[in-house]
């Protein structure tokens, strides 16, 4: 189960409906029956379907899911239709639509660039930062894991991870990296390196994993094979500018983990939305 609030839904819906439709109610057609089909234009990977659904179901239609979040779609193929009263059906239908094709850009993309890094490391991971649009966190993360994806951090309450901007104000982070784990003694200790003598530094202070940030695949490729040999449990993590042309290079360099934002930021699949009468 991946919680989105109905409130978040709601507000959604009550930033485009406002309060009325003057179209339908201008044509006096809002008690009509209709129905809507929604369906791919091309090849994708399912996502926001549920949200969809909720989304018309809290207008006053009946939905069903016909093909879940995360399934792969044919073109054409229906993933989800709603009936209702045609007030109902247009009170919300292109808010479904923006949010499944959103949705199923975001899951796209994540599942090929999954796909391009797991053809050479099968064992690799994806996973997505919470650098996506201010609000839109619940979405984006949902759509992300429904292409394969994990995620990196949800946000700073989570997860340990030092970046240079915490390190100005250390005069030795190197030393306070016990500390940090004995702080709080669940958590993995993450550091981010701009090169691979300060990601070995990290991991011979006791850093968990190291997060190295625009590594080109040759000097990842030399770090990892140093890094296996001295620190055979370290978790090394690829970062900076990884996407969907290179993963498979980062992949064969050795990485565990491929952290990107790039799934986030892209064209959004073409969702048609079928009318008729019903």
């Amino acid at each position: 189960m991946f919680y989105i609030s109905d409130r978040y839904l709601e507000e959604l819906i009550q930033e485009d409906l406002q309060h009325m439709d003057l179209t339908v109610m201008a044509m006096g057609i809002e008690d009509a029956p209709g129905v809507v089909e929604c369906s791919p234009k091309n090849d994708c990977v399912a996502a926001g379907v549920e949200e969809a659904a909720r989304i018309f179901e809290k207008c006053g239609a009946r939905a069903e899911i016909k093909r879940a979040s995360g399934s792969a779609l044919r073109a054409g193929e229906v993933c989800l239709s709603a009936r209702g009263a045609a007030g109902a059906l247009h009170a919300c239908y292109k808010l479904a639509q923006n949010v499944m094709e959103y949705s199923c850009g975001i899951a796209t993309r994540t599942a090929k660039m999954l796909e391009a890094a797991r053809a050479v490391n099968p064992k690799i991971h994806i996973a997505v930062t919470r650098k996506h649009f201010p609000g839109a966190k619940a979405l984006s993360l949902k759509a992300a894991l429904a292409g394969g994806a994990s995620p990196h951090r949800l946000g700073l309450s989570d997860s340990i991870l030092a970046f240079a901007q915490h390190r100005v104000f250390s005069d030795d982070f190197f030393s306070l990296i016990p500390q940090m784990a004995a702080a709080f003694p669940e958590k993995k200790i993450e550091a981010e390196a701009e090169d691979a003598y300060e990601a070995l530094s990290f991991l011979r202070a006791g850093a968990d994993v190291v997060q190295c940030e625009r590594f080109s695949p040759a000097e990842l490729e030399a770090f990892v094979k140093e890094a296996r040999e001295k620190f055979p449990r370290a978790i090394i993590a690829a970062a900076g500018g990884i996407n969907a042309s290179n993963a498979a290079e980062y992949a064969a360099a050795g990485a565990d983990i491929l952290v990107t934002s790039w799934v986030y930021f892209g064209k959004p699949e073409d969702i048609k939305m079928k009318f008729n009468r019903a």
